[in-house]
């Protein structure tokens, strides 16, 4: 062999053997945030208007009470008794405030209605003051509503897509205050994991050491580590930060199955094992069927002609296997034996709460 194609071959192997390594690690800026960087939550009460008499009804006060306030705010004055408020809707606007955002920036948000409009679409929001938890704004949002559906009808039939009475305005907040955080000079910064694991939390610091020094990071629980900044990125935060969050951590978890009956979706962590255990599965079908029939009455009688419903219920029952589980079977060999003997999504959330009970299941059952 000669040695173009050998080196060929060896960096194919060693390619193949740090695939599943490095297709199981995740960046430390997707497990674990810096401490105070955060997002912040608005809110704001407002009117939408333009509806073409799809607002609120007048039996809707508050929208009254706001839309006659706003008349008088800007010197007209009106009677309450008088005002009809069809084109109009009260609305509560939502948005996002993301950390580092400047005074000038603008930001999406999200518009509901509170009264009993029928739909948002056509409209536009009057200018809202957005409000932080401090009571604080730190936004105005105003502009055309986008609502992305439709809904006509009448009192007999109605025609509707999608969800009428929520919409969006992209960029429709301009950013007046802003969140002070000083970030440029700090000698140290603190990482909290979005899921907290001591596992997680060691190997992060054990990376964070093999790529800038032993004793940089210090854990300091199960959720979080203290990351001092080195004397070659003094003065350079920034620099130092995006190095650190795109170092690659195989983050550890739970052996966990979450499952949703009312949806019969499961889903299940590679890590969930079981001991030795005899599950028997039978198939039960409950069929029930209903058929309309007319009774007729004789000829030259006075009896009335009805509609007599007929209903057929059918119940069999399949005959069970019993299948053994080995101890220690990974999830694919549980998912193959219970496939085997035709059980179904909902089949198999009950078996794995019979399991569960049986103590044989070594994992968290979440049950949503």
């Amino acid at each position: 062999m000669t040695g173009l194609p050998r080196k060929i071959m060896i960096f194919g192997l060693l390619a193949a053997l740090l695939l599943p390594t490095s297709a199981l690690a995740a960046r430390i800026k997707d497990l674990a945030t810096i401490e105070g960087v955060r997002d912040n939550q608005l809110y704001g009460y407002g009117l939408v208007i333009g509806l073409n008499g799809s607002g609120d009804s007048a039996g809707t006060q508050f929208t009254v009470q706001s839309l006659v306030n706003m008349m008088e705010r800007l010197g007209v004055t009106v009677d309450r008794a008088q005002v009809k408020v069809n084109n109009v809707a009260a609305v509560i606007v939502t948005a996002v405030l993301p950390p580092f955002s400047r005074a000038g920036s603008t930001i999406d948000v999200q518009v509901s209605s509170v009264g009993d409009a029928s739909t948002l679409a056509g409209g536009t929001l009057l200018m809202t003051p957005l409000n932080g938890p401090d009571g604080n704004v730190y936004a105005v949002a105003q502009g055309a509503l986008v609502v992305g559906s439709l809904a006509f009808g009448g009192k007999s039939a109605k025609v509707q897509t999608n969800h009428p009475t929520v919409g969006r305005i992209p960029g429709g907040a301009l950013i007046e205050r802003e969140v002070a955080y000083e970030f440029g000079d700090r000698e140290s910064l603190v990482y909290r994991l979005k899921n907290a694991d001591f596992t997680t939390i060691s190997r992060m610091s054990e990376a964070l050491g093999g790529r800038f020094g032993r004793g940089i990071a210090k854990p300091i629980d199960g959720g979080s580590i203290r990351v001092s900044v080195p004397e070659d990125f003094r003065g350079r935060t920034v620099e130092f930060v995006a190095a650190l969050e795109n170092l690659e951590v195989i983050p550890d978890q739970l052996a966990r199955i979450v499952v949703n009956e009312k949806t019969g979706t499961i889903v299940m962590g590679e890590d969930v094992r079981i001991s030795t255990v005899a599950v028997s599965h039978g198939n039960l079908n409950l069929v029930i069927s209903e058929a309309d029939q007319v009774s007729q009455p004789n000829p030259l009688s006075q009896g009335e002609t009805k509609v007599v419903p007929r209903t057929t219920i059918n119940v069999t029952e399949g005959d069970g296997e019993m299948v053994v589980l080995e101890k220690g079977v990974s999830i694919g060999d549980v998912a193959r034996s219970l496939n085997a003997i035709g059980a179904t999504p909902r089949d198999l959330i009950a078996i794995f709460q019979a399991i569960k009970a049986a103590g044989a299941l070594h994992a968290e059952l979440v049950i949503l």
